[in-house]
C-alpha cells in the first residue's frame, strides 16, 4: 500500500469534514493506495456514535462519501462532485471493535459519472455497510479552476 498525501491540507482556509486533519470537529481520514482500490483505517471514537457504541450511521455514509471522493482524485486523476449515494447498512458498526477499514473501487464509468462501491468492515474484518456512489466526474480544466485539483503528482510523497 502507498500512504497518499493529502495537498489540500495546504489551502488557506481548507475544513474539509472528512480529511482535513485540522478540523476539531472532523474525521480527519487518511488514504492508502493498494492496487485500483483507496483504503483507509479509521480509529472511531465515542463522539461518533449514535446508539451506545454504535457508530452513527450518518458518519459510516459521511465516511463512505469522502473516501469514494478520494478514487476520483487517485483513480480517475479529477475532481468530481457526489452525484448520488445509495447506503445499505448490514451490521451496526461497534466502536469497542477499534479501528475499521473502507475500501473504495471504481466499477464503472459512463461520460461524466463515476460509480464507486465502498465497503466498511468493522474493527474484526466484518463488512457492515456499504455504499455505491456516484460522482459527477469534471473536466480537468474545471477541476483545476474551480476545486483546486493540483495535479496527480501532488498527492504522492517524493
Amino acid at each position: 500500500m502507498i500512504k497518499l498525501k493529502n495537498p489540500y491540507a495546504e489551502l488557506p482556509g481548507y475544513n474539509c469534514f472528512g480529511c482535513s486533519p485540522n478540523n476539531p470537529m472532523g474525521l480527519k481520514m487518511e488514504f492508502y493506495r493498494e492496487d485500483d482500490e483507496i483504503v483507509s483505517t479509521w480509529d472511531p471514537e465515542k463522539n461518533f456514535e449514535g446508539f451506545h457504541d454504535i457508530l452513527h450511521g450518518g458518519i459510516q455514509a459521511a465516511m463512505m462519501d469522502e473516501i469514494a471522493s478520494w478514487v476520483v482524485f487517485v483513480i480517475l486523476e479529477t475532481a468530481g462532485v457526489t452525484y448520488q449515494l445509495q447506503t445499505k447498512y448490514r451490521k451496526p458498526v461497534k466502536i469497542s471493535k477499534g479501528q475499521m477499514t473502507l475500501r473504495a473501487k471504481l466499477i464503472k464509468q459512463r461520460r461524466r459519472v463515476a460509480t464507486i462501491e465502498v465497503t466498511l468492515l468493522d474493527g474484526e474484518g466484518i463488512a457492515c455497510s456499504e455504499s455505491v456512489v456516484d460522482y459527477f466526474i469534471l473536466t480537468r480544466e474545471k477541476a483545476e479552476k474551480e476545486m483546486y485539483f493540483p495535479g496527480i503528482e501532488a498527492f504522492y510523497n517524493k
